[in-house]
């Protein structure tokens, strides 16, 4: 910043200083309403994949029929709370029993193209 002209004013230091206090407030407000619903309880799951059927080719499964899915082995399988797609992840065994590592968070901007509510 060596030209004076590139320095902020002092309006826009103190617009900057009351925008960060306006984040700071909200940061702490959604906190203490995240804290009431801590308690709720979620039911969460994870979708290897899925396929489209008719009911008469669901009736005529037999015992040790292979079903293919519409995801690829290496693909992340998704993580879902009430239907909601909340991450993406990977299979992994503890103990002799499944687990799911997360690989990858959803977030507001839409990173899952498709992503739907069931």
């Amino acid at each position: 910043m060596s030209n004076p002209k590139e320095a902020p004013t002092a309006k826009e230091i103190k617009d900057a200083k009351e925008a960060a206090k306006n984040a700071a407030e909200n940061t702490a407000e959604n906190s203490n309403n995240f804290r009431l619903l801590s308690d709720v309880p979620v039911r969460l799951s994870v979708e290897v994949g899925s396929i489209s059927k008719r009911l008469s080719e669901i009736m005529a499964f037999q015992e040790g029929e292979v079903v293919e899915l519409d995801r690829q082995s290496d693909d992340l399988l998704d993580i879902k709370v009430n239907g909601t797609l909340v991450a993406k992840g990977e299979v992994v065994t503890i103990d002799g029993r499944y687990g799911v590592r997360i690989a990858e968070l959803a977030n507001d901007g839409g990173s899952f193209p498709g992503v739907e509510r069931r």
